[in-house]
């Protein structure tokens, strides 16, 4: 993927960030290397979902006069809210939707471009739980295995025949997922389920891709509530296809 003269970006890289600022700088840094060496056209939105440490501060530093902008939520709203946020302030045909941890390396981004064009895609998806997946550092036990239940009831609640939903590495088509994410309600970390669901149901074309994946030990996330409150996400989504308020 080569980079193109004037017009709007191509790509969009969209990062949810919650009190990043020891991370954010060092992740910022590597997407900028990477679009750079790459040539590819780009933009990088950091959005700051109410934090309390100086991570507006320090995107906003490394980002300099680079194409990109740092969105900031007046209050911890959730990862779904930011990464929607996101796709509806992008400006590029593509987005991509990464961590700010780099669980997944940037230089993944070429696999996923790769299959979205070959096979003229809709959505593909970073995946940890494909044969090729490559886990390069494994969550603890706990975490692991909860991920995996999780997958296991998502797939018998919604049908999705997907290994991992909730791999935050996944390459959209804007145009195509923006009708999706404007009907879009989940707040939290279930909104990949959500958007997955109603791709799903509006026939758009997705792909499930195996890419290199290394936990972060320092993960906000808390394995005590979090669980219950994406299960609970999951069933609104069920809940609100049964009342048709994913409709066209």
């Amino acid at each position: 993927m080569t980079q193109e003269t004037g017009g709007r970006p191509h790509l969009s890289v969209v990062i949810p960030a919650f009190n990043e600022q020891v991370r954010i700088g060092d992740t910022l840094t590597a997407v900028l290397e990477y679009v750079g060496a790459n040539r590819i056209r780009s933009e990088v939105l950091v959005i700051d979902d109410g934090s309390t440490d100086r991570t507006s501060d320090v995107a906003t530093e490394k980002l300099g006069r680079h194409s990109g902008r740092v969105l900031r939520n007046v209050e911890n709203r959730g990862k779904g809210y930011s990464v929607r946020r996101g796709i509806v302030e992008a400006k590029g045909r593509w987005v991509l939707m990464c961590d700010a941890d780099q669980s997944t390396p940037i230089e993944e981004h070429a696999r996923l471009a790769e299959i979205a064009r070959d096979r003229d895609l809709d959505i593909v998806i970073g995946s940890r739980g494909l044969p090729d997946s490559k886990i390069e550092v494994h969550q603890n036990a706990l975490r692991e295995s909860m991920g995996k239940t999780f997958n296991f009831i998502v797939r018998s609640l919604t049908g999705l025949r997907l290994h991992d939903t909730q791999c935050g590495f996944k390459l959209m088509d804007r145009n195509r997922v923006l009708p999706i994410v404007e009907k879009s309600i989940i707040d939290g970390f279930a909104f990949d389920v959500e958007l997955l669901c109603v791709a799903t149901r509006f026939g758009l074309s997705i792909a499930e891709v195996p890419v290199i994946w290394r936990d972060s030990p320092s993960s906000t996330v808390n394995v005590a509530t979090a669980p219950p409150a994406m299960l609970i996400e999951t069933l609104r989504v069920l809940w609100r296809f049964r009342r048709g308020g994913y409709n066209p």
